[in-house]
């Protein structure tokens, strides 16, 4: 019997970096602790938002020791182990069972396009290779790989497939998912943006870019709408439809990055190539859309 595990704000967290390009653990320490204290539902370390691309397998196991540590068992941690070779991940995975945590975030495979025969056969071979739950990644404005409501249906049948993070922002594939994937299943928003329509549309939370800089209002917005409170969560969110649209001026996570160092959450807005520093003008954007939100009221 699977049980729902995942829900509510749920932060896709940046991977802080020093000047020198090395993981800042302290860094890591001080958003963790942030995100604990500000209602945050869980934690994923090592995804797209993490800069995962640029993180070795090694890396990616020492983030993961690390934010169990940090955590300490008061929020989930989560570690994204997708990639578009199959073998690697499932090595990947088979590496990271025994750091703690409490279970993965597998996006689709980029770049190798495959069939949706193909996507089942990939997912089903990284959820073997573990017993923790598995959240389906499917965001193909960044993959150009799109994982069906029929593919999803079928891993749903698996018994530690337990959720979805669908950022497609076609709020018309939740009705079938919700009738049609074996019960429990939780589909999560990865579209702030359209998160609030999405749950009001039968979703059960967000895996999210803003709560990197808007922790306690994202999860404000949740735990609204998870009282039935429609009101006071779109009411919330059109505070934040700002930092929902100029987080994505720039590929993220320049953005967030910024904005982090803005509010004095990080030491520095390193990011690792290929991406660079926000420009200018995305800078001055970001700035302006903190101070309209209300989180920022002072230069940068």
């Amino acid at each position: 019997m699977k049980k729902l595990m995942f829900s509510g704000s749920i932060v896709a967290l940046i991977t802080p970096f020093n000047g020198d390009g090395e993981i800042d653990y302290d860094g890591l320490d001080r958003l963790i602790q942030w995100h604990i204290q500000s209602g945050t539902s869980a934690i994923v370390i090592a995804g797209t938002t993490g800069e995962s691309p640029t993180l070795s397998d090694d890396e990616k196991v020492a983030l993961a020791k690390a934010a169990v540590a940090i955590a300490g068992g008061r929020i989930d941690i989560l570690v994204g182990n997708g990639g578009n070779n199959t073998l690697a991940c499932v090595r990947l995975t088979e590496r990271l069972n025994d750091t703690g945590i409490q279970g993965y975030l597998t996006v689709t495979p980029f770049y190798n396009k495959p069939t949706q025969a193909g996507l089942l056969a990939h997912f089903t071979a990284i959820a073997g290779a573990t017993s923790l739950p598995v959240i389906l990644y499917n965001v193909p404005g960044r993959t150009l790989c799109d994982l069906s409501n029929e593919i999803v249906i079928k891993l749903s049948e698996l018994n530690n497939v337990i959720a979805i993070k669908d950022a497609t922002a076609d709020l018309t594939r939740v009705a079938e998912l919700l009738e049609k994937c074996r019960q429990p299943f939780h589909l999560l928003s990865g579209d702030d943006a359209t998160a609030v329509a999405f749950c009001q549309a039968g979703g059960h939370g967000v895996i999210s870019v803003t709560a990197n800089v808007a922790a306690r209002e994202m999860a404000a917005v949740h735990a609204a709408l998870a009282s039935g409170d429609i009101k006071e969560a779109v009411l919330l969110d059109k505070q934040l439809a700002g930092l929902h649209e100029n987080l994505f001026i720039e590929s993220s996570p320049m953005a967030a990055k910024w904005a982090l160092y803005c509010l004095k959450l990080l030491d520095s807005a390193h990011l690792r190539l290929p991406l660079v520093d926000l420009s200018s003008t995305g800078k001055n954007c970001i700035e302006q859309t903190l101070k309209d939100s209300g989180l920022y009221p002072q230069e940068c």
